[in-house]
């Protein structure tokens, strides 16, 4: 009988002193998950809108997966797509697919730039080195807008065409909660910050926010767009 438990007691031993590795208790990711209410003049409205998390009191930052090519396409004198998440850093390429001139620019926040004007078939290039939205119009056609916002996390979600946003697979940790929101004040959107915890799935429920009238654009100069019945372009 003593011969046959040797090598059982061996095994026993040798897991205990040799530091054999064994299964360690995980956390499982969390959620969040909350619904935007945007009301202009009481009525409801369908606004784009960004939330994302920025990592705090040590809780690890997650890196991008990867930086890949992004583009904001001019056709039909519309920016495609109208709005785009893209990590810092990130080029973007503006190619011109109208069969005439734009003048691409943004001078508010964000990366500020000017094209110049470039005719059809020609493409240029940006590159996102700023934290935050940035928002593009052309000096030529007031029309076309477009947002693109740069963000150093991936922890982020676009609002759904029923205003719903959901990010998956969150570290357990400490976040600070942003907001964009089209044609909101930054003043406002930085009052809707939040420090929140997550552990599991976190439901903010409805989330409240009037929307002002959308207010028109001045050219680059910083004057409004000449009124003209038949663009050139």
């Amino acid at each position: 009988m003593t011969l046959r438990k040797k090598p059982r007691l061996l095994f026993i031993l040798c897991v205990l002193s040799c530091g054999v590795a064994l299964p360690q208790e995980r956390h499982a990711n969390g959620s969040l998950t909350l619904h935007l209410v945007a009301e202009q003049a009481g009525n409801p409205r369908t606004v784009p809108a960004v939330i994302w998390l920025e990592a705090r009191n040590g809780t690890p930052v997650l890196p991008f997966a990867s930086h890949e090519h992004y583009t904001l396409l001019q056709k039909n004198r519309t920016f495609i797509p109208h709005l785009q998440v893209i990590p810092v850093g990130s080029t973007v390429q503006f190619p011109n697919k109208d069969p005439f001139f734009h003048n691409v620019f943004s001078l508010f926040d964000g990366k500020r730039f000017d094209l110049g004007l470039y005719e059809a078939g020609i493409s240029r290039s940006v590159v996102f080195s700023r934290e935050g939205p940035s928002y593009i119009f052309c000096n030529i056609h007031p029309e076309m807008s477009a947002v693109i916002i740069a963000l150093s996390t991936p922890l982020y979600a676009i609002a759904t065409e029923h205003d719903s946003l959901q990010i998956r697979n969150i570290p357990p940790g400490s976040y600070k909660l942003h907001y964009w929101i089209e044609g909101v004040q930054q003043q406002t959107l930085d009052g809707m910050q939040r420090d929140i915890e997550v552990a599991s799935e976190t439901d903010l429920g409805d989330v409240h926010i009037s929307v002002p009238a959308v207010v028109e654009h001045d050219n680059m100069f910083g004057k409004p767009y000449e009124k003209t019945p038949d663009p050139p372009y």
